[in-house]
This record gives C-alpha cells, structure tokens and sequence, in this order.
C-alpha cells in the first residue's frame, strides 16, 4: 500500500484557488492554507475542478502547489495534496505527468477525457498509459455529466488491479453503480464520493469518505459525519448531516465555485471573491440568501 494509499479516506477538501485582479492570490491561499491544515481534514486537492484548474496557467499551478506545501511544512503539517489533471490528449498528459513529477506532491487526481468520448476500451487504454507513466500515484475521476463519459465497473474493476491506481473519485450519478463497485473492489482500492449533496448517503452505502467542496464551511461538522458512521453512530451522524444538508444544495444554486468564494470572501478567509471566465462572480439574488444564511448561521454558533 503506496503512502497516499493510507491517507486517501476521509474528509479531503478540493480547495479553491483564490484569485485578485486577474492574478493568483498567493496572501489569501497562504491564509486558506493555514486555516485548513488546522481542521479535520485529511488531505488537499489542488487544481482541479473546485480551484478552477482549467483556468489555470503552469507557473501558476506550480506556484499553488508550492505555496501549499511550504505553509503545511511550515506548520508542521503531512497532510497530503493530490494534484488535478485533466484533458482529453493522452500524450500531451503523460507531458504533464513528467512536467510535474517533482512537484511536492502525493499523488494526481486525474478525470476522465472530456469531449471525445471514448469507448471503455479507450479509457482502459488512457489510464493505464498514465499510470504507467507516472511517478506518483493516480486516483481516477468519474463524473459523466461533465465529461460525456462513464467509466463503468468493469472497466474500473480492471484499472483497480493497477499497482499505480488506488482509488476513485466517484461523481457517477448512479448510486445503483456505485454500490455495485463498494461490493467489488479490491480491498485497497479507496472510493470517494465528490458529490457534496450525497455525501451521507454515500458513507452510508460503504464508501471511504468524501472529497466535498462544501466542507470549506462547517468543515467539523463534515468530519464528524464520517467519524461518527465510522463508530456506527448512524443517528448522530444523520443528525450531523442534517446540519449541513441544505449549505451543500445552496453553494451548488450558480455554478461552483463562485457562491464558496463569496462565502470566504465575506468570512475574510480571502481577500475577493473574483472567479476567471468563463465563470462569473455570483448575482445579487443569490448573494442576498447566502448572507441570510452566514448571518443565521454566526447567530447560532454565538
């Protein structure tokens, strides 16, 4: 079992890339950095769909993962951090892969290829390349709805056995799929939810924890769900849930992550909530429920 093997399980947070005046806001992800190294989380991805990855030049990537690294170490912190990759040319993500093989990184999270559809025969082929291919452990991305493929059990099954791939993060929309593969797996292939909404449900059915964007707010009430079915606690973990349930369908209202954004923005964990095209910051409706929301919420933690 490879180190990021041991760690992938849990709460992960996919943090947000905080942006000001167009450039990369290193003073407020120092600031993200530290404050959620103090929480219960188990680990870091960075530059993927929640940091706004795609937007993303390479100095830049480097930049974040680097800053992360070095404000974990400062504080004395081995959470792990997982870097997202995405894209649909095999070659140029083995480029990729090299590009970044000595980054301080644990491992890559890496989706399926957008666009092109390929068969399972395809996929099969892509993921294997990459994984042998890669200096640092992958776990794998399913999430059809955005790249117009699935990746079904069988083809997961078989990419399980890979040495070099450990674990899923599964965004399927199928939770009849996703239970069949909790079933199935190998013992040591770790499956993540990154479906904010289903996430108790999701450790409900066996799954190994969660990769949620919502858990950069109320961030130990996320972890004492899994904590709490980890001991077999299935009605304070409901209860748990229940305090969270509706934050993770109203940070979804526009498209994340710009209503987290703002919501750090006004919690002053950075700086601007400024989002890069094609996403746009969020409108005043929506502003106007979440700051209901952060105004009940601070009510009823005083």
């Amino acid at each position: 079992m490879t180190g990021l093997q041991e760690h992938l399980h849990g709460l992960w947070l996919p943090l947000i890339t905080p942006f000001r005046d167009g450039a990369l806001d290193e003073r407020s992800l120092r600031r993200l950095t530290r404050h959620y190294s103090g929480q219960a989380v188990d680990g870091f991805i960075l530059g993927a769909t929640s940091g706004e990855g795609m937007t993303l030049r390479e100095a830049e990537l480097e930049r974040l993962v680097a800053i992360a690294r070095d404000e974990l170490t400062t504080g004395h912190s081995k959470l792990p951090i997982c870097l997202g990759l995405s894209g649909a040319d095999t070659s140029r993500l083995k480029e990729r892969l090299d590009e970044t093989a000595d980054w301080p990184i644990d491992g890559y999270l890496i989706a399926s290829p957008y666009y092109v559809r390929p068969s399972q025969r395809g996929l099969l082929a892509h993921f294997e390349a990459l994984a042998d291919h890669a200096a640092w452990p992958l776990a794998l991305y399913n999430i059809p709805y955005r790249t117009s493929v699935n990746i079904t059990n069988q083809t997961l099954l078989r990419l399980a056995g890979h040495p070099n791939i450990i674990g899923l993060k599964d965004c399927g929309a199928s939770r009849e799929q996703s239970i069949a593969l909790l079933r199935d797996r190998p013992a040591d292939f770790r499956v993540l939810t990154g479906e904010d909404a289903n996430y108790f449900e999701a450790l409900s059915d066996g799954a190994d924890g969660g990769i949620v964007l919502s858990a950069h707010l109320e961030t130990a009430t996320f972890a004492a769900v899994h904590a709490e079915l980890k001991r077999g606690n299935h009605d304070a973990a409901l209860a748990r849930w229940q305090e969270v349930a509706d934050l993770t369908r109203l940070l979804f209202t526009e498209p994340s992550p710009a209503p987290a954004k703002y919501w750090l923005w006004r919690a002053g964990l950075i700086d601007s909530p400024e989002v890069r095209l094609p996403m746009v910051e969020i409108g005043s409706e929506l502003a106007v429920q979440l700051d209901c929301e952060i105004e009940r919420r601070m009510q009823v933690a005083a």
